[in-house]
């Protein structure tokens, strides 16, 4: 009976330990867009997005909610976002008031204006 006392307080501990290394539903931050990723076929406003002004532009940092994270540059050559480091390509595409970028086998939507293409001498009359 003493020998299977450790047995039992071991397994014990490893089934502590499992379960508090769950990834979380929704990733820590305060600002959230819909994403789909690690897999997921469903859009849902479980990414926190933030932003970073640098020498190089506006940069977003999207964290997911099992700790993975994309960067993405913002970019004003029509396409709105491009991947900031990695090898993967940004496919991007704007719906309504949102850019729907995909990026491998991930998805975000981000809340998107559509720029002005009026000159500026006829938007100051």
């Amino acid at each position: 009976m003493v020998r299977s006392l450790p047995a039992v307080a071991l397994v014990l501990a490893l089934a502590a330990c499992s379960s508090k290394h769950e990834a979380p539903k929704v990733a820590e931050g305060e600002d959230h867009i819909p994403c789909a990723v690690s897999g997921s076929g469903e859009l849902k406003p479980i990414c926190a997005v933030e932003r970073h002004q640098g020498a190089n532009g506006l940069t977003l940092l999207v964290r997911h909610p099992d700790g993975g994270f994309r960067r993405f540059a913002v970019v004003s050559d029509g396409r709105g976002l491009e991947v900031a480091d990695g090898a993967q390509v940004a496919v991007t595409r704007l719906e309504g008031g949102r850019l729907d970028v995909s990026v491998g086998a991930d998805r975000y939507l981000f809340p998107a204006t559509r720029k002005s293409h009026a000159p500026q001498a006829a938007a100051a009359k």
